[in-house]
């Protein structure tokens, strides 16, 4: 289906080719990613004895990236074609992962390595991630993004439910070095699926650039983001809210198995168990936002449940995991929930051809702070021990979201469609957003 026709009726999966095809690429994908996800730690903590800081790093290491070339990588995104960025990414990172393995083999494997791997497999997902955010308003019409974003971000989850629980699994049955290889797997269906899209993006004018024309279109992406309140606000959340959130994660393998006394296979499904959650999220996101309004839907995910990441620090032994589980779950379904409403409200709020500038000045702060966070969990967890550095950390998930309380989100009942539409106060009278200092066609 073609941008601004009316839409036909049926699932996006069922009826839109090249949607299916994203949607399968995507969830492949994210499903190797997160049996990576508890591999590489694994590889570091069962196979290289590495300490706490040392998996903090490798973690650190894989979203490093953002902060070093995020910003000039959302402006070529907009000066060019954004699927080809991706099929080179997605085969970049199928080479690597595969090398894992092979270098275990010849006797080359270390932190050092691992390390490099996690460095420059993020680099590539800086490329993939911000092409394939630009890229959805390309193929799907306005109407359809919320259910595509929906459908993506729930299929996401459920891949890495999956991956989860498979990683622990693959590293008792084939040893963790061995499960790299399930990740290049899925990244070799990404290009399988990526190359078959029919969709083609129109080549876009040369245009000459003056010395300096590219710090001055990061200087545009950053200047809509700091003068627009709504965005300001969705990414100082973010960033105060992943700082807290990768600063438990960084270490909840270490403290699963070093601290509760947990063995690899469970850990892989007692992560797998709470990240049901994220479908959960998923699933409700549009209901609770058409009920609700989109701006109180935000609250009520990214706030009222994040609370219960105090449960996090409470598991011990047996019938004390439970609190991992709910915890766990819990936060994941309030995240996976806020990020469909977000991106659909992004990627109908923003002009097109601004879009790589927004998802990459979003990014660099939302997940710049990343790797600030997993060596926050990892030196917190060196100095003052394990289990106190997870009730620091997981306390920061909710009170991060207080930003979202005191701004204009919590006065809203819904989030704007465009920067000069009103919005529906709480108690009824319309009123308009606070102007931004730069204007949205600049």
């Amino acid at each position: 289906m073609k941008r601004g026709t009316r839409p036909i009726r049926g699932g996006l999966l069922r009826r839109h080719h090249d949607f299916r095809l994203l949607w399968l690429g995507e969830t492949a994908g994210k499903f190797g990613t997160s049996v990576t996800g508890v591999a590489m730690p694994l590889i570091a903590v069962s196979t290289l004895d590495a300490g706490t800081f040392e998996v903090g790093l490798l973690t650190a290491a894989t979203w490093a990236p953002w902060l070093v070339i995020g910003l000039p990588v959302g402006v070529w995104v907009d000066r060019t074609r954004r699927r080809p960025i991706m099929l080179a990414a997605a085969a970049v990172s199928l080479a690597l992962f595969a090398a894992v393995p092979l270098a275990a083999w010849a006797g080359l494997l270390s932190v050092g390595l691992l390390v490099g791997v996690a460095l420059l497999t993020g680099t590539a997902a800086v490329f993939f991630q911000t092409a394939y955010t630009a890229y959805l308003p390309a193929i799907l019409a306005p109407e359809d993004q919320p259910e595509g974003n929906a459908k993506l971000h729930g299929s996401a989850s459920a891949a890495q439910i999956a991956g989860l629980g498979s990683g622990g699994l693959i590293a008792q049955l084939a040893g963790a070095v061995n499960g790299m290889f399930a990740n290049a797997a899925t990244f070799l269906v990404s290009l399988l699926c990526l190359s078959r899209i029919r969709h083609r993006e129109p080549r876009l004018p040369r245009v000459p650039r003056r010395p300096g024309a590219l710090a001055a279109e990061v200087g545009e992406g950053l200047r809509l983001v700091a003068g627009d309140p709504w965005l300001r606000t969705l990414t100082l959340f973010g960033a105060a809210s992943n700082l807290a959130l990768m600063g438990y994660q960084s270490i909840l393998v270490v403290f699963l198995v070093r601290t509760v006394g947990l063995d690899p296979g469970p850990v892989g499904g007692l992560v797998a168990a709470a990240g049901t959650g994220g479908v959960a999220g998923a699933f409700l996101a549009r209901r609770v936002a058409a009920r609700v309004g989109t701006a109180r839907a935000t609250l009520l995910f990214e706030l009222g449940l994040a609370v219960f990441a105090l449960l996090i620090p409470l598991t011990v032994g047996g019938a004390g995991v439970l609190f991992y589980v709910a915890g766990g779950f819990f936060v994941a379904a309030g995240v996976v929930a806020g990020n469909v409403i977000k991106a659909s409200f992004q990627q109908r709020y923003c002009p097109p051809e601004l879009l790589g500038r927004l998802t990459a000045s979003t990014a660099f702060l939302n997940y710049g702070t990343i790797p600030l966070g997993a060596l926050l969990g990892g030196t917190l967890g060196t100095v003052l021990g394990i289990r106190t550095a997870m009730w620091i950390t997981t306390a920061g998930v909710p009170l991060a979201a207080l930003i979202l309380l005191f701004s204009p989100i919590g006065r809203a009942r819904d989030l704007p469609a465009s920067p000069r539409e009103p919005h529906r106060s709480p108690d009824g009278p319309h009123r308009a957003p606070a102007p931004a200092d730069e204007p949205r066609t600049t």
